[in-house]
């Protein structure tokens, strides 16, 4: 396993972070025997950073997480959580909050806490409320070892909250596909600069980019050197850049979990190539000449008012476009479950959640358009 260092900590982490968002699952909760199974196994084998949050699995993911890390397992990892700073109505309720899920994971402390999503209008109000006097009486009573925050906005918004603060780590999306969204790899390049640690979300997008459609699997298959998955290539992307300590997969099966243990226990972070940054560029033109909606399955934008499954209408959509088939079956599964496009009433509040800054009430009249409904 890949080991690595956040800058002025002395505690090691890995490079293959276990993210706790995708658990595995059965009868619609998260199956806990073979989810404690896999966060145990992963530990075993070198991995030494478990991320989770509060909304996870509708507040599921922390207290399974506690579970897994009893036995000992506590003390061999670093262990981060994050602050719903959506449900923060006044300043005693971030300390409140964190006490609430130190409970649920068992534990007198968390490693890295952070405020989660932040985005401006977010960083304003947690400014107005005085979060870095939060952050000072939790780390006075032990109950957090390092802040940071992680982010979806833009770049311009990014650079603003990295340099309000002394954070130890920052969270972002980066994968083979948003080197020019949100953080940007500038953004990212900064925080390397400034001694701040990053860890990587979405490294495969949603999943987007573990099963490429035949033209971008051309683009790799077409490629000179030595040939990898198209997990692996997703991962070396990261894995080399300096500034990049941890990338967070949220693995749901043990064949993923194991597949991810073999690509990290073979990486190394020796600089691309100018074939592979090439390979890269390419692969990424191959996928913006079909791909629509740019969703990445967050499901922030989740429960839509009147029932529609967004994530999962833009998904089958976006697969529509990318492997030339139908979504007419799909679509008429949504209608079946009462959660299709058809009952959006262009309320927003959609749009107001995305961290993507989606136009999603478009994108819902345009699937409607394309399935004739």
């Amino acid at each position: 396993m890949l080991q690595t260092k956040f800058p002025g900590i002395e505690r090691e982490s890995s490079a293959l972070g276990f993210g706790c968002m995708r658990l595995p699952t059965k009868d619609g909760r998260i199956d806990e025997e073979k989810a404690i199974a896999m966060i145990r196994h992963a530990i075993d084998s070198g991995v030494k950073y478990i991320d989770t949050a509060y909304p996870y699995h509708g507040g599921e993911s922390e207290v399974i997480v506690g579970k897994a890390l009893q036995d000992g397992y506590r003390e061999r990892v670093i262990l981060t959580t994050k602050l719903p700073v959506w449900n923060v109505k006044e300043y005693g309720d971030m300390m409140r909050i964190l006490d609430e899920q130190l409970a649920k994971l068992q534990t007198d402390h968390v490693d890295f806490y952070l405020l989660h999503a932040m985005n401006k209008d977010r960083f304003v109000f947690m400014s107005q409320l005085d979060y870095k006097r939060f952050f000072s009486e939790a780390l006075a009573a032990g109950k957090i070892r390092y802040p940071g925050f992680s982010f979806h906005d833009d770049a311009e918004t990014f650079l603003r909250i990295l340099n309000d603060y002394d954070w130890k780590m920052c969270q972002v999306q980066m994968n083979i596909l948003d080197d020019e969204n949100q953080a940007t790899l500038k953004g990212i390049r900064e925080a390397g600069r400034k001694g701040i640690g990053v860890v990587i979300m979405e490294p495969l997008r949603g999943g987007l980019l573990a099963n490429p459609p035949a033209n971008v699997q051309a683009v790799y298959d077409a490629a000179p050197g030595e040939k990898r998955s198209p997990v692996e290539w997703a991962f070396r992307y990261l894995y080399t850049m300096p500034e990049v300590i941890t990338i967070l997969s949220g693995m749901s099966t043990p064949e993923q979990l194991d597949d991810n243990l073999r690509i990290f226990g073979a990486a190394t972070r020796d600089a691309l190539s100018d074939q592979e940054k090439q390979l890269f560029v390419d692969v990424k033109a191959a996928y913006m000449s079909r791909i629509r909606t740019r969703c990445t399955g967050c499901a922030y934008c989740q429960p839509c008012p009147m029932g529609v499954k967004i994530p999962n209408a833009f998904r089958g959509y976006d697969e529509s476009l990318l492997f030339d088939r139908s979504f007419e079956k799909g679509y008429q599964r949504l209608v079946d479950e009462q959660a299709d496009p058809s009952r959006c009433v262009a309320c927003r509040k959609c749009e107001r959640a995305c961290p993507q800054h989606l136009p999603v009430v478009d994108y819902l009249k345009e699937i409607r358009a394309a399935v004739g409904r």
